[in-house]
């Protein structure tokens, strides 16, 4: 594919090229080190690359330097061009020797159905996962706020006999601050850094414990994926409404300033992330249900091995 060159491109100078940011250099550099990797995979001069991308020669030697500051438009032709993912070039860390690996089991997973990868996962996780009675007596709950996380969490472990932790209560006294303050102070990769470190703290010094996580945790694939494969998992899952009138119920009412448009909000969220939670190892839906009765459902979810409990048969 060839793309019209224009004078920036072809001869960039500090006129036209944005300040770099803190760390900027280091990404150049691994920017151009995969350029150059990928291109020499394909066997494929610079020139060649040059007329494929419609970008100069002289500008793929500068990036792949690492001293040329290249827009997001230019990447994405040399990828396309290389026939490889944007995303691989713009990752932040260094070729560790598993690139290969990575993009050969990538490739195979894409051929597989959804429902298969479904089954792929569960199988890396019980095959290379924490695993077995380890897991198993890890109980973590997961849903949206209003799910009845922390009172049937709290029940659940009461009953059981082991520790109960709720993880967002955890990254308050580490931070020594409340959420609120959290986010404001450091934003969201504040607020993911001290739920990361919360749970590997919790994990480390737990045998046995039943979490309930903040209902996000789903969206951050990192954390999620230790929780998922440390812990067996429960969705506490309830309709919209009654997500919103447990909230009003304890106290928020928030919600009721714009109760159309929060309604609205709770449905996208729920709704953008019901596949993240649909990967919990069983769901309990609580809707119309009392607590005794949404208990007695928890227990028996979660008593599916006698390991959870540490009850003999």
């Amino acid at each position: 594919m060839i793309f019209p060159k224009t004078s920036d491109e072809l001869t960039p100078t500090e006129s036209t090229t944005p300040p770099i940011p803190d760390g900027g250099d280091r990404l150049l550099r691994l920017l151009g080190e995969r350029v150059r990797e990928a291109r020499a995979r394909r066997g494929m001069t610079r020139r060649t690359l040059g007329r494929d991308s419609g970008v100069s020669e002289r500008y793929l030697a500068q990036i792949e330097s690492g001293q040329g500051n290249i827009s997001v438009l230019l990447l994405m032709r040399i990828a396309q061009s290389l026939n490889v993912p944007l995303a691989d070039l713009m990752r932040e860390t260094d070729a560790d020797g598993r690139d290969v690996e990575l993009a050969l089991i990538e490739q195979f997973l894409k051929r597989l159905q959804p429902h298969k990868l479904a089954e792929v996962r569960s199988q890396l996780v019980r095959d290379f996962g924490s695993g077995g009675v380890e897991r198993m007596r890890r109980i973590a709950l997961i849903g949206l706020r209003g799910a009845g996380k922390s009172t049937l969490g709290a029940r659940l472990a009461r009953d059981i006999g082991c520790r109960f932790v709720e993880l967002d209560r955890e990254i308050e006294t580490e931070a020594g601050t409340s959420l609120s303050e959290i986010f404001l102070l450091y934003g969201q990769a504040g607020y993911r850094r001290y739920e990361r470190r919360c749970l590997e703290r919790v994990l480390e010094h737990s045998e046995r414990v039943v979490i309930a996580t903040g209902g996000s945790i789903v969206s951050e694939p990192a954390t999620y994926d230790l929780l998922l494969s440390t812990c067996y998992t429960v969705w506490l899952r309830a309709a919209p409404e009654e997500h919103m009138a447990r909230v009003v119920a304890q106290g928020d009412m928030r919600p009721m300033a714009g109760s159309q448009e929060a309604m609205d909000d709770l449905r996208r969220i729920l709704d953008g992330r019901a596949t993240l939670y649909g990967k919990a190892d069983v769901i309990v839906d609580t809707t119309q249900t009392s607590i005794e009765q949404s208990l007695a459902q928890l227990k028996r979810a979660t008593e599916m091995d006698s390991n959870i409990t540490g009850r003999t048969s």
